[in-house]
Formats: C-alpha cells, structure tokens, sequence
C-alpha cells in the first residue's frame, strides 16, 4: 500500500486543500482512496491495475471534488 500527501489549492471554495492519496493493489485492480485533510471526507475509486497512477489518482481527487461540492450546496 502506497500512501502520499498532495496539495490541490485552487481557488474555489469546495475544492480541496491537502490531500492524501492512498492506492492499493488488489489482484488485477488498484484500489485508490484520496482524503481530504480538513474535512476527513474519503472517497475511493477502482480501476484495472494497467491503468497510469497519475489517471486513477485524477479520478479520484475529480471524484473527491465532486462529493465536496454536493456537501456544500
């Protein structure tokens, strides 16, 4: 399990801040969880391992961004 700390600081409101990534591999698939250090929220996403860390790591964060702005409305 690989664990790491990104600073997403854009500037609106419901985006996150500091954020934790944390990937998994399951078998074929990686798992991917970002978390974000304010607010605690986690999201997680899964996706086949030969996918790029980088894309299921953007997915994750876009889906993070997503889940903190339906908490905002």
């Amino acid at each position: 399990m690989n664990a790491r700390r990104e600073n997403h600081n854009n500037n609106r409101r419901q985006g996150p801040g500091e954020v934790y990534i944390e990937t998994q591999r399951i078998g074929n698939l990686v798992k991917v969880s970002a978390i974000d250090a304010k607010t605690a929220i986690e999201v997680s996403i899964q996706g086949p391992a030969s996918a790029s860390q980088n894309e299921l790591e953007t997915i994750a964060i876009n889906k993070l961004k997503y889940v903190m702005a339906k908490k905002n409305q």
